[in-house]
């Protein structure tokens, strides 16, 4: 059964093969199938919902306008997906100035820091729930997020906060699977020693 997540391929392959011909009912439901997962990702790059929202709004447009470069309609996901990708990415360097990343933005990136009683170990995973961020590295970690290169902060979001495969994020990033892994990896530790540096310092 279909879910307002997902549809089945063979079902959304139809809906995508019909809007390509001009049905806005069929490309309506493919928006509504999509919807949480592009403004969800959008706001991961973004930081900020309202733009969030114009940003998968607009990804939707263009997604409808180009419908007829999308040469395999089973598809239509990772090309979406590669569209809000980019537009967020464009947003992000368009805006002249940017306020700090809110905490859940942080969090969702899939950061954890954790200071043991025997010296300090800081790990960047996708399970974040039952490690809650120490007080005062809120904007710490919205720097780090916020430095990362666009490509490694959309690779590390895609895989570790979407929970995507990494053969669709390759799809998604129009690369390979190999460049994929090293731009996850890339971004986790680069956040691990921008974070690591201002343990240190915290602790001095």
């Amino acid at each position: 059964m279909a879910t307002e997540m997902t549809v089945t391929e063979s079902s959304e392959a139809g809906l995508v093969r019909r809007a390509q011909g001009g049905d806005a009912r069929a490309f309506g439901e493919l928006v509504r199938s999509y919807q949480r997962r592009a403004v969800s990702l959008a706001y991961r790059l973004v930081g900020n919902a309202s733009d969030a929202a114009d940003v998968s709004q607009d990804a939707f447009v263009r997604a409808y306008r180009n419908l007829g470069q999308l040469e395999d309609p089973s598809r239509f996901g990772p090309w979406l997906l590669r569209v809000v990708g980019n537009l967020s990415l464009n947003f992000r360097r368009s805006r002249a100035s940017r306020s700090a990343a809110s905490l859940d933005d942080a969090l969702a990136v899939g950061a954890e820091v954790r200071r043991p009683t025997t010296g300090q170990h800081l790990q960047i995973g996708r399970d974040v729930e039952n490690s809650p961020l120490p007080e005062g590295l809120h904007e710490a970690v919205s720097r780090a997020l916020e430095k990362l290169p666009d490509k490694q902060r959309l690779a590390l979001v895609l895989f570790s906060v979407e929970g995507l495969p990494q053969k669709e994020v390759a799809e998604i990033l129009d690369c390979s699977v190999e460049l994929v892994k090293w731009n996850v990896f890339q971004a986790r530790q680069k956040l691990k020693g921008m974070l690591a540096e201002h343990l240190s310092s915290e602790s001095a």
